[in-house]
């Protein structure tokens, strides 16, 4: 499976941007997708997941009420609409596919990583 994201950029704080990515097949087993993301000199972190089905999400704390995940099961597709932008939430954006139907915050259930996308969030 290989995973292809997009919408990366550059834009001032407090602006907005919707990163999408696309599987480019169904794994053989309904997986759960999520968002990392790794800034400068930072361990890659956690932002976003999302259950097979839809019906379930989690959030970093730094980011609730700000990002929101969604699917798109059909087109294999995983969305992350960004609003309220902050300098810190600057770094390269990662999709992956878990192993697993539910929803998890751990980096390791993940087998499918794309390649990511650079977010830049300036003051």
């Amino acid at each position: 499976v290989q995973l292809q994201a997009s919408g990366g950029g550059l834009v001032q704080a407090g602006g907005s941007l919707s990163l999408s990515c696309a599987a480019s097949r169904r794994t053989n087993s309904n997986n759960a997708m999520g968002w990392f993301r790794q800034a400068p000199g930072k361990e890659r972190e956690f932002v976003a997941t999302i259950s097979w089905r839809g019906e379930t999400t989690y959030y970093a704390e730094s980011v609730k009420g700000r990002f929101s995940i969604s699917r798109d099961s059909v087109k294999n597709t995983v969305y992350l609409q960004m609003n309220n932008l902050k300098p810190e939430d600057t770094g390269i954006y990662y999709c992956a596919v878990s192993l697993y139907s539910q929803a998890t915050t751990v980096r390791s259930a993940y087998r499918y990583w794309g390649q990511g996308t650079q977010v830049t969030v300036s003051s």
